[in-house]
């Protein structure tokens, strides 16, 4: 879901058939929305592009059924189509969808604001991106262009003192997080959800931009969303597939499973050294739905991040295994970093419940048995539908809390920024300046908790979201040193106690249905960030409480 001060959006669709939807579109919000209601069924496991995002709705006889949610089209169907064992693979057809065009526009009064929205940076002041494309499917290809132009303002605004030659960088070591993407407006191209691919059966292989979607989360996903611009990639691997046991044809369940490679980008506003500008990721995602506990599923995500060498696609074999280096450590090396998340979803259509939880390691150490959760962070939330006096409206509750605060251990070691920040790896799992994972509360935590009610021309939705960004950097003050009241070398507790940057948001998300071929969105969110500096200055637009500063 996007955040932001106010938002305008404008879609055109063309038709009413189903066919794949963009990540955390109003199209695919529904659909996962009739999942839960069991009017459809979901097309993926774990791992979710655009590409594999195609819904099946199982009962036609649902609320939106009247408003036009896309078409693929049918340009032509071979009349005699080959029977062979290959053949039988692949769409025999050739057919295309319209995607777009979708206008999205933001204005923050006071701050940045803004996740999940790809390239778009919403930074002080306007920002808008535009979006559009088409899809062509023909004999088991196909080939996506959907791009994304974007530009922020981009006002200035007080800044925490930087740890990184650029001024705009993060005040924590370790990740490529621009506060702010220098002193100019900006404008970006981004490649949005093109790629080109080939699927026979449930195989696919495909080379694009795709970001994918990774894990159960709604909000916060650990290791994949669409928070950050997109990065060029290759990938293999099944698409959900349906499993029997060999003679006896007993259905034992759903998997799934992705490998793939892409390069990532540092910022403009990190360091000045070109020869660290690019890193290979190498991913793998896999996910088991058995068929004895109808409706869950549990999953693994991995990745490493290294720099960008030929030698460094050894990774994309030790996905697999936990590698050991010096004897000492399991799966850690000097020019990596990796990072597991295991997830679990479990949906109950009977009575419109569904329940997810999301645990993730920061590389991995010896002391597994004895301190487990080193590193560890996780998250947990919940939908449910909710009865409502009418048939043609319905309810449902969306809750999710993440904590990915450092652990306890910290204390005993050293300054640790957090689950996507590294010491020899240091832009961090990001990409062009932005988390791949959490866009709220990446070194905090983070609460959301809203109420969407449907009905046949649209929705509206109440929200609360409160997020901590960076615990984390009030913590690490505390490590190696003395906090106690009476000490005569610091005043930790006193400096720090309270000081917790926090945005606290109240909002309402409409959308309506103008016809059934355009669609308009608006939110408005009236935030309050509280420290937006750790207490370390005095800023004109705050108003000061005891011991608390705010932006409005």
């Amino acid at each position: 879901m996007k955040k932001i001060i106010i938002l305008t959006s404008l879609l055109f669709a063309f038709g009413n058939l189903f066919a794949q939807e963009a990540l955390k579109s109003t199209e695919e919000e529904y659909y996962d929305f009739l999942s839960l209601t069991g009017q459809a069924e979901r097309p993926t496991l774990g791992y979710r592009t655009l590409s594999d995002s195609e819904w099946t709705v199982t009962d036609e006889n649902h609320i939106w059924a009247e408003n036009n949610l896309g078409t693929k089209y049918t340009l032509f169907e071979n009349e005699n189509p080959a029977e062979n064992w290959f053949a039988n693979g692949i769409d025999q057809s050739v057919k295309v969808k319209i995607y777009g065009p979708e206008w999205y526009n933001s204005y923050n009064t006071a701050a940045p604001y803004g996740q999940n929205d790809g390239a778009l940076w919403q930074g002080k002041g306007y920002n808008t991106s535009f979006t559009a494309g088409a899809r062509l499917e023909a004999y088991g290809f196909e080939l996506t262009f959907k791009p994304q132009v974007s530009y922020s303002q981009n006002k200035e605004f007080d800044l925490m003192p930087s740890v990184v030659s650029s001024p705009y960088g993060y005040y924590q070591s370790g990740i490529d997080l621009p506060q702010r993407f220098g002193d100019d407006s900006i404008k970006t191209f981004d490649f949005g959800d093109t790629e080109v691919r080939y699927t026979w059966h449930t195989l696919t292989f495909g080379a694009g931009f795709q970001s994918p979607w990774l894990g159960s989360a709604w909000l916060n996903p650990m290791l994949g969303s669409n928070n950050a611009p997109t990065y060029p990639k290759i990938d293999a691997g099944l698409r959900k597939t349906s499993v029997y046991m060999p003679y006896l044809g007993w259905y034992i369940g759903d998997i799934e499973g992705r490998v793939w490679v892409g390069r990532l980008k540092e910022s403009d506003y990190f360091d000045n050294n070109p020869d660290n500008d690019y890193r290979i990721l190498t991913g793998m995602s896999a996910s088991f739905a058995p068929s004895f506990i109808p409706n869950l599923t549990v999953g693994v995500n991995r990745i490493f991040i290294a720099n960008w060498a030929a030698h460094n696609l050894k990774y994309v074999g030790r996905l697999f295994t936990l590698s050991k280096s010096n004897g000492s450590q399991v799966g850690t090396h000097e020019d990596e970093d990796q990072k597991v998340a295991l997830f679990a979803d479990w949906q109950f259509p009977s009575v419109g419940c569904e329940v997810w939880g999301e645990l993730g390691i920061d590389d991995f150490t010896s002391d597994e048995l004895a301190n487990p959760f080193h590193t560890a962070i996780y998250s947990v939330g919940a939908k449910q539908i909710t009865p409502m006096p009418v048939d043609w409206l319905k309810g449902e509750v969306i809750a999710e809390w993440n904590n990915f605060e450092m652990s306890q251990d910290f204390q005993l070691q050293w300054c640790y920024t957090g689950y996507y920040a590294h010491s020899s790896i240091v832009q961090g799992y990001t990409n062009k300046g932005q988390v791949l994972g959490a866009g709220s509360g990446y070194f905090g935590n983070s609460q959301f908790l809203g109420y969407k009610v449907y009905h046949p021309y649209g929705n509206v939705m109440f929200f609360y979201h409160r997020y901590c960004p960076d615990n984390n950097y009030i913590y690490n003050m505390a490590v190696d040193a003395d906090a106690s009241a009476d000490s005569t070398t610091t005043t930790i507790n006193k400096e720090h106690y309270a000081q917790y940057k926090t945005y606290r948001t109240y909002g309402v998300s409409i959308t309506q249905y103008v016809t059934k071929n355009f669609e308009l969105s608006a939110s408005i969110i009236r935030i309050f960030i509280a420290n937006a500096l750790y207490g370390k200055k005095n800023i004109s637009e705050y108003s000061v409480s005891i011991t608390t500063k705010y932006i409005f």
